[in-house]
């Protein structure tokens, strides 16, 4: 398995979706040819996954779900998507992420051979209600979501202990 680590961070700091564009381009647009090209890897939806934690979350989401034909097994750590139950990201005056992101979350093909969209979230963690509504959206729109709280809030003890439970789970 190859992990790849790219900085999420695009430019200057501005809050909101074109951030997320900005970071989702660079890494469909420039990440994933340049591991393709340098790296023996696999190519198909099958052997490929994307996780992140906090931000990295988010971002893996709406990567994952913009590219659904293109990852079968998606990792949230600590996250989900900001604004969705009102708070931190729930101003912006783009359409709500369910929205933009009907057709994927409907298309029965993309979830036939979808692995694991796998969530976990400290019970302490200050996106707990985040990482909750996000799971039920999925679920709302057919999705076996596996979901897991564990003690703690948004720390690297977490993270750690996440990726841990996520990988073994990938490739099967």
């Amino acid at each position: 398995m190859v992990v790849v680590m790219p900085a999420g961070h695009t430019g200057a700091f501005s809050p909101g979706m074109q951030r997320s564009q900005d970071f989702q381009r660079d890494f469909v647009d420039d990440v994933m040819p340049y591991v393709e090209k340098n790296y023996r890897v696999r190519k198909d939806r099958a052997s490929r996954a994307i996780a992140g934690l906090s931000m990295g979350g988010a971002q893996s989401l709406d990567i994952g779900f913009e590219h659904l034909d293109q990852f079968a097994h998606i990792g949230v750590y600590s996250s989900g998507i900001f604004g969705i139950n009102g708070g931190f990201g729930g101003s912006s005056s783009e359409p709500p992420w369910e929205e933009r992101h009907k057709a994927a979350l409907d298309d029965a093909a993309l979830k036939k051979d979808l692995k694991l969209v796998w969530f976990a979230t400290g019970k302490d963690d200050f996106v707990l209600k985040t990482s909750q509504a996000t799971v039920e959206m999925l679920k709302k729109h057919g999705f076996e979501v596996r979901y897991e709280e564990s003690a703690g809030g948004h720390t690297w003890l977490n993270w750690r202990e996440y990726l841990n439970e996520f990988a073994p789970q990938l490739f099967q």
